[in-house]
C-alpha cells in the first residue's frame, strides 16, 4: 500500500536520492548574489537535473507559474542583523505549506546554541504535524552555537544528525565532515537518509564535485547545495555534473572532464 508520505517523497527524490537547491537565504541574509531574481533561478534550473528546490513560503506565493520539480517549503527562520541569528523561529505551519502545494517541509535546528531547547521543542511539534498530514519532514541539523568548538567534528555531527532522526525527521540535512571515512561514522549511525549542505562558496569545481562524491561514497543520499549552485558561473552545468554523480554514479574525473569543456 502506498501512503501520502511515499507519494510526496517520490516527488522530491529520484531513485531515492536528492539534488536540491536550498534558497531560503533571503530571510537570513537578504537578496544575496545569485538570488536577487529568485524566480529566474528556479526556472533556469528546473530542467537541469534537480529533484527539488527548497524555498520560503512567500517565494511560492509570488511564482509566475508552477515549477515542475519537487517543492520543499521551509518553515523556520532568523536574520543575520537581529539579536539572535542562531535562534530559528517558526514562520509557517505544515497546513499552510500543504495549501501552497508543498511536497515536504523543512525546519532548521542549531544544536549547541543557547536556544537549542526551544528549537527542539518546535521540531517535535512539526514532526507530529507532519505525521498527521503524511508529509515528509527534512530536518536541517547544524552543530552551531556557543557549545560547539568544531562544527565538523564527526562525533558532534553524528550526534546532531541522530537528534534529527530520533525527533522524527524523514531526511536529515547535515554538514559534511570533510572526508569519506569520517562521514561514514555519521551515515552509519543515522537511521534515516542523510543529505549534505554545501557550506560556503567553494573556490573550484573540483571542491564541489569531490565533496559530493565523498559524501555519496560514505552513504549520503544526496546534496542540498545553495551558493555552490546559484553563485556558480554556470548553474545548469554544475547541477548536471552533480546529478551525474548522485543519480548516475559517475566518477569525479568523468564529471570534471565534461565541466572543463564548458565555458
Amino acid at each position: 500500500m502506498v501512503f501520502g508520505r511515499d507519494i510526496r517523497l517520490n516527488r522530491i527524490l529520484k531513485k531515492g536520492r536528492m539534488l536540491c537547491i536550498p534558497m531560503d537565504h533571503g530571510i537570513s541574509n537578504g537578496p544575496i548574489s545569485g538570488l536577487q531574481d529568485i524566480h529566474s533561478v528556479i526556472y533556469q534550473n528546473e530542467n537541469s537535473g534537480l529533484t527539488c528546490i527548497l524555498v520560503n513560503k512567500g517565494i511560492i506565493k509570488t511564482l509566475p507559474r508552477p515549477t515542475n520539480i519537487g517543492l520543499i517549503v521551509h518553515l523556520s527562520g532568523s536574520t543575520s542583523i537581529g539579536p539572535s541569528p542562531n535562534r530559528k523561529m517558526l514562520m509557517g505551519s505544515v497546513e499552510e505549506a500543504l495549501r501552497l502545494g508543498a511536497d515536504a517541509v523543512s525546519v532548521h535546528i542549531n544544536i549547541g546554541a543557547k536556544e537549542e531547547p526551544e528549537m527542539l521543542h518546535k521540531l517535535g511539534i512539526i514532526s507530529d504535524k507532519c505525521d498527521q498530514w503524511s508529509i515528509p519532514l527534512v530536518a536541517m541539523m547544524y552543530p552551531r552555537g556557543e557549545k560547539i568548538k568544531n562544527q565538523y567534528d564527526p562525533e558532534v555531527v553524528a550526534h546532531t544528525a541522530r537528534i534529527g532522526a530520533e525527533a522524527g525527521a524523514d531526511i536529515v540535512k547535515s554538514v559534511y565532515t570533510g572526508d569519506t571515512d569520517s562521514f561514514k561514522r555519521v551515515t552509519k549511525s543515522c537511521p534515516v537518509p542523510i543529505v549534505i549542505a554545501g557550506g560556503p562558496k567553494a573556490d573550484t569545481d573540483r571542491e564541489i564535485i569531490e565533496m559530493c562524491f565523498g559524501a555519496m561514497e560514505a552513504g549520503a543520499k544526496g546534496v542540498t547545495f545553495g551558493r555552490n549552485i546559484f553563485q556558480h558561473r554556470n548553474p545548469p552545468a554544475i547541477i548536471h555534473a552533480l546529478s551525474s554523480i548522485i543519480l548516475d554514479g559517475k566518477s569525479p574525473k568523468e564529471v570534471l572532464t565534461h565541466l572543463d569543456k564548458i565555458e
